[in-house]
């Protein structure tokens, strides 16, 4: 059976994980999803 690290490896240098990852880029530059990060993580810290 594969390690992890190794499963996730393969994922990353798949076509399938590169549209993934492309995704997440495209996600991280969006101002709505960042905010949407800072509120969460907002509210996170003041559970704490």
């Amino acid at each position: 059976m594969a390690s992890l690290v190794d499963r996730i490896t393969r994922l990353v240098r798949s076509p399938q994980g590169q549209r993934l990852a492309d995704r997440a880029q495209q996600l991280a530059r969006d101002p709505n999803t960042r905010r949407k990060i800072e509120d969460l993580r907002a509210r996170l810290m003041k559970k704490r």
